[in-house]
């Protein structure tokens, strides 16, 4: 019994010991923080999404006020933030640039079909290990809404087996591009240019088989842009977006109607 005790005396001495040990050294080695990364951060709207190339807000802020890091970077919060981020660094707000999620996809239930009837687990990523998912073409939406259930504001949705983004709600953060196992969902400018929603790099025909409203790489697209925007890789058309004028010719010419302007859908 007296071992005992001592045993208990002796590990009881030792845990005293130790918290005065960490008492004193977060206190002595205690790094006062900057408190202007508390105001930046109370500016930012918390959503953690990572679209400023930050782990979360408050690795964005402590950026800001310890790196340098631009003040315009959370497109979530957009000017309004820019704003107030830059009134507290006392610096100028620069512009923030407005971009929206565009699924590159049009695989409908009535443009495509299905090559299994899949039974597990419905998520997008577990499906997509199964001989690329269930969906008639490889590289398309699957539907299971990974995407979905990554937004926090309610802007991307599964309609008629695809996703559909609603651009009156979507901020940009690309939250739901990073849940992505295709990797169709892609962040571009907030404005009217046309888009290749398509991400089937199959050769024209086999394209035509599984889905039809995929690109089939006919370049006809290319034939009658002004501005060269367009060019066709691997059987894929894409549109330079910086180039892109939106005369919409491409969108009028593509003969299975893979090009449309996604925010006037």
């Amino acid at each position: 019994m007296e071992s005992l005790y001592t045993a208990i005396i002796v590990i009881t001495g030792i845990g005293i010991i130790a918290a005065i040990v960490l008492v004193l050294a977060a206190k002595f080695m205690y790094v006062p923080e900057d408190e202007r990364i508390g105001k930046v951060q109370e500016c930012l709207p918390g959503a953690n999404c990572g679209a400023c190339g930050y782990a979360g807000c408050a690795d964005y802020a402590k950026a800001i006020v310890e790196a340098g890091a631009d003040t315009n970077l959370c497109v979530p919060g957009g000017a309004a933030v820019a704003q107030a981020v830059s009134k507290v660094m006392g610096k100028t707000a620069g512009a923030v640039a407005s971009k929206k999620a565009v699924v590159a996809c049009q695989g409908f239930e009535c443009n495509t079909g299905k090559k299994y009837d899949y039974q597990g687990v419905s998520t997008c990523s577990a499906a997509a290990k199964m001989f690329a998912g269930p969906t008639a073409c490889a590289y398309g939406c699957m539907g299971f809404g990974d995407c979905v259930k990554a937004c926090q504001f309610d802007a991307i949705h599964i309609v008629n087996g695809i996703a559909l983004v609603d651009n009156n709600k979507c901020t940009g953060c690309g939250a739901c591009a990073k849940a992505c196992p295709k990797n169709i969902i892609a962040l571009i400018p907030d404005d009217v240019n046309p888009v290749v929603l398509c991400k089937n790099t199959d050769k024209g025909a086999q394209t035509r088989k599984v889905c039809s409203t995929g690109c089939i790489g006919c370049m006809k697209c290319t034939k009658v842009c002004p501005t060269n925007a367009i060019s066709v890789s691997n059987n894929l058309a894409s549109i330079e977006q910086d180039l892109c004028i939106a005369c919409m010719q491409c969108a009028e010419e593509c003969p299975v109607h893979a090009i449309y302007v996604p925010n006037i859908r």
